[in-house]
């Protein structure tokens, strides 16, 4: 169980206070609350520092002001060999990340999860340098479960995250996940259902991984509807660029409203408000988006995911009444066809979660973040920088 984070107004600080360093790498899912959380600090004159793997140079050509620092890290592979080169490059950077710590003095380590951060999170508890933890999803990931113990603050995204040490209870406030500006910006447009006889506007986001599946069923589920609601749909759907044909000659043999295909959309915030029903993965950054926005959606997990975290994000919404839930295996023409009808003939039951979507939506969770961080970096927490600069005395 978390808390929501109530703090008193934070004042800027000043360019002369000690960084805040990040520690995050890997996907876009733990860089993308890492580069908002950087902006928002920078905003109220906080220096910033990120500390990630081979893979973060991009967060420096977005954010230039950020200095970024790189560190060796891995993956958990398989095998003895995998994972004693697992060990060895996680070692190496433990001790590179250790040489930053000590060069920059940071007054707090910021980390996102992944095994990216699994270094510099490691290494700022060895230097005494307080640590806050992220997590996106609605249940701890390995490397954060790894480093929970004795954190200052986890700070979570989800009212609930399964796989909580008891020894955080107290120290666990949920901030939210931030989202892109874009998204914030149209939180204010209230879902309106679909008319009984107007359009029915399905936007079907297929993401990075799997979208293959939404290619392969959405198509075959829609013929199974009555040629009165299928007359109604207004589609925009996703593909991958190989599918596109494939899935384009699907919809024309359909009589479908309108179709609009795509492998990638560049105006995911209107499309968002637009939509009366979304259907997409339920990895963290979508999850968050939807819920800031406030759109009913069908959740399909993607079954691959570490530690089965979207179903775990899917489960938490679905059971609070803000979506659908559909497991993979589950998701067939016949069932999602089924689904369909039902809620297009019951628009109450999709306002009814597009409200409470938008209930756990935390479209400032970027300032919250922001807030707890410097609390633990600059108020009461601040006594552990004192601690870590003695542990480098005493090393001397």
């Amino acid at each position: 169980m978390t808390a929501d984070l109530v703090l008193p107004p934070v004042r800027a600080v000043g360019p002369a206070a000690a960084p805040v360093m990040l520690a995050a790498g890997g996907t876009g899912g733990h860089l993308f609350p890492a580069e908002a959380l950087a902006r928002e600090l920078l905003a109220r004159s906080q220096p910033v520092v990120l500390v990630t793997d081979r893979r973060g140079p991009a967060f420096g050509r977005m954010l230039p002001a950020v200095p970024v620092h790189r560190v060796h890290a891995a993956t958990l592979e398989p095998g003895l060999v995998g994972r004693l080169r697992t060990v060895a490059l996680l070692g190496a950077g433990l001790f590179e990340a250790l040489g930053v710590i000590r060069r920059l003095n940071p007054a707090v380590v910021v980390g996102f999860g992944g095994y990216p951060s699994l270094p510099t999170v490691a290494a700022a508890r060895l230097a005494g340098v307080p640590v806050v933890l992220h997590e996106q999803n609605a249940v701890l990931g390995r490397a954060n479960r790894w480093m929970a113990r004795g954190v200052y603050r986890l700070a979570t995204s989800f009212p609930v995250v399964a796989g909580l040490p008891r020894s955080c209870r107290d120290v666990t406030v949920r901030t939210g996940n931030p989202v892109r500006p874009g998204i914030a910006a149209v939180r204010d447009v209230f879902y309106a259902p679909p008319g009984e006889d107007g359009p029915i506007r399905l936007l079907v986001l297929g993401g990075s991984q799997g979208a293959r599946v939404f290619s392969e069923v959405v198509p075959a589920a829609l013929a199974l509807l009555p040629a009165g609601l299928r007359a109604r749909l207004v589609v925009a759907q996703q593909c991958r660029p190989e599918d596109l044909d494939r899935v384009s000659l699907a919809y024309d043999r359909l009589g479908v409203g309108a179709v609009e295909l795509s492998s990638f959309f560049h105006d995911v915030p209107a499309r968002l408000v637009g939509a009366h029903l979304v259907m997409c993965r339920a990895g963290a950054s979508t999850m968050a988006e939807l819920m800031a926005v406030g759109r009913p959606a069908i959740l399909v997990p993607y079954p691959h995911a570490t530690d089965d975290h979207q179903s775990a994000n899917a489960r938490a919404l679905a059971q609070a009444g803000g979506a659908w839930a559909m497991a993979q295996p589950d998701f067939t023409p016949d069932r999602l066809a089924r689904r369909l009808e039902d809620l297009f003939r019951q628009p109450a039951d999709l306002a009814l979660a597009a409200a409470v979507a938008r209930g756990w939506g935390a479209p400032d969770a970027a300032q919250r973040l922001a807030d707890t961080v410097i609390e633990v970096a600059h108020g009461p927490g601040s006594r552990a920088n004192r601690q870590h600069r003695n542990f480098w005395e005493a090393a001397e």
